[in-house]
C-alpha cells in the first residue's frame, strides 16, 4: 500500500502529480491522512483508505502502518517552511520509513522517480540493522531521550 500525504501548502503539488501518475499509483492499495485522502477522492474519484489528520495522529497511524509491512512506500509532500505543531509525529514518520527501508519521496521529483520505477523498491526488506534500529523506536523508546 501506498501512503499519500500531503501538507496543506503542498495538497495540489500532490493532486498534479497523483494526476500525472494515476496509473502508476492506482496499481496499489492507498491510504492517506483524512484531507489529502478527501481531496484524492473529490477531485480524482480514488478509493483511498483514510487515518486522522497528521495533528490528530494520522501520522502515527501511517507509522503503525509501515512498522506491520501495510504501507511499502510513502509520497509525503512536506512544508518545510511550515511551523508544524506535530513536527515530531512527521519527522517519526519518515524516520520509521527510513528504517523500514521503504521508499519515501518528500517532494514532486523524488515521486516521479518512484513512479517511473513502477515503486519496485517497496518489496525490499529491510536490513538487520535497521530492523534492530527500529525495535526500540516501535516500543515506543527513543535513544536519544526524547
Amino acid at each position: 500500500m501506498i501512503a499519500l500525504v500531503a501538507h496543506d501548502q503542498r495538497k495540489n503539488d500532490l493532486l498534479n502529480w497523483v494526476r500525472r501518475n494515476r496509473r502508476a499509483v492506482t496499481r496499489h492499495g492507498l491510504v492517506g491522512t483524512s484531507s489529502t485522502a478527501r481531496l484524492l477522492r473529490s477531485e480524482l474519484g480514488l478509493q483511498i483508505r483514510s487515518v486522522e489528520s497528521g495533528p490528530h495522529g494520522g501520522d502515527q497511524q501511517i507509522d503503525s502502518m509501515v512498522i506491520s509491512g501495510d504501507v511499502t512506500s510513502l509520497v509525503f509532500f512536506w512544508d518545510p517552511l511550515w511551523a508544524a505543531p506535530h513536527v515530531h509525529d512527521v519527522l517519526a514518520l519518515v524516520r520509521i520509513a527510513v528504517l523500514r527501508n521503504i521508499p519515501v519521496a518528500l517532494n514532486p521529483a523524488s515521486a516521479e522517480a518512484m513512479s517511473e520505477d513502477g515503486f519496485s523498491l517497496e518489496n525490499q526488506p529491510a536490513t538487520a540493522a535497521t530492523m534492530a534500529a527500529a525495535a526500540p523506536v516501535a516500543a515506543g523508546v527513543r535513544s536519544d531521550g526524547l
